[in-house]
């Protein structure tokens, strides 16, 4: 095997055995996708992960059974090549020391291969949990602090991300501070991605033609912040089901796709980002499972129930924004995402050892 062949990702065909995505394009995949009661699937799902040559593993954090700190430890220590992301937690959930401290000793042990991906969240969820809201602001400063202290300076400050007298990390590894990636949906999100951060995560169910204009803003950011437009790395979340049966991949793909529509304020930006009407969401929320439901579905619906709930929603709100089908299809799918600008294809819904039908390495 040659070592450009050993680089390629490839996705599995129908009948051509594996077509080359090349180089340009990478894959990552989440663990753990959805609520879960137990986080130790998540070893298995790493190691396959690495196995199928993917480049990331993501790992969206919920309290409780996914703390990112805790499995980014235990995942660095069954691989040895695939990164190893935060998709994504937040700022002010962690005081900046610890923050930084995570990340740093997570580096340490993973040889380098963290990734932090910070997200904004909503309003109502600091409100609810006693933590102050996120403003750009307070972004922009989270993270110049966060970079400071992981490549071992002395922090003072007092501004919008909070008063900090003196901050310091006693003790580093001898390794870079992790990359940081913005998680966005709208025109302030990506612009802020574009001027301040390492990448740019996109949200799932973003059709590609929404990616391709999302890509544009981000490089349009970076190009008036005088950066190369190139050094922001773009991760388009793509939701996949592929080889399930009809009612498995409703569960699937619909039960995670109400999950986000159902959001007040977040499911009318998903529809606007992607030109669709967000008057339609009326329907979605009025359904006997959502009827009544504050803050995220998911939390106080079953798998069943969601995947009910999604009989509401327009059929293109799902098939026209994420990889349905035969390998082949999902590999059409992917090439319009890397056609759209993608850098790198986060698969999500499916986990790693259900993705060897679809991503295979030469």
């Amino acid at each position: 095997m040659n070592e450009e062949n050993s680089n390629n990702v490839v996705v599995a065909g129908p009948s051509d055995g594996a077509v080359a995505l090349g180089k340009r394009l990478g894959l990552g995949a989440y663990t753990l996708p959805g609520r879960v009661p137990d986080p130790r699937p998540a070893i298995a799902q790493a190691v396959e992960a690495e196995r199928l040559g993917l480049d990331t593993l993501w790992l969206s954090e919920r309290w409780g059974t996914k703390d990112f700190g805790v499995l980014a430890g235990a995942l660095s220590q069954v691989t040895t090549n695939i990164k190893i992301a935060a998709g994504i937690t937040h700022f002010q959930s962690r005081h900046p020391a610890i923050l930084a401290s995570l990340a740093m000793t997570a580096q340490g042990l993973s040889d380098g291969r963290i990734v932090i991906g910070i997200g904004r969240s909503v309003d109502q969820m600091w409100s609810a949990v006693g933590l102050p809201k996120s403003t750009n602001a307070s972004i922009i400063d989270s993270a110049d602090i966060f970079r400071r202290l992981c490549r071992g300076e002395k922090v003072k400050y007092e501004g919008p991300a909070g008063r900090y007298p003196s901050l310091r990390l006693n003790d580093i590894p001898d390794m870079p501070a992790p990359p940081l990636v913005f998680a966005a949906i709208g025109p302030k999100g990506l612009e802020l991605a574009g001027r301040y951060f390492d990448g740019v995560l996109l949200h799932p169910f973003l059709t590609p033609d929404a990616v391709r204009r999302s890509v544009d803003a981000v490089h349009a950011a970076a190009s008036a912040a005088g950066r190369n437009p190139d050094s922001v790395r773009i991760y388009a979340t793509v939701v996949v089901a592929s080889g399930l049966d009809p009612e498995e991949e409703a569960s699937v793909v619909g039960g995670r796709a109400v999950t986000y529509y159902q959001i007040p304020t977040f499911g009318e930006q998903l529809a606007k980002v992607n030109g669709w009407d967000p008057e339609l969401l009326a329907t979605l929320r009025a359904h006997p499972q959502l009827s009544g439901v504050k803050g995220a579905a998911d939390s106080v619906r079953t798998r069943a129930q969601l995947t009910e709930a999604a009989q509401a929603l327009p059929v293109e709100w799902i098939r026209g924004a994420a990889a349905l089908g035969s390998p082949g299809e999902c590999r059409t799918m992917f090439d319009r995402y890397r056609e759209a600008g993608a850098d790198e294809l986060v698969l999500h819904g499916s986990t790693p050892d259900q993705l060897g039908s679809v991503v295979e390495r030469v």
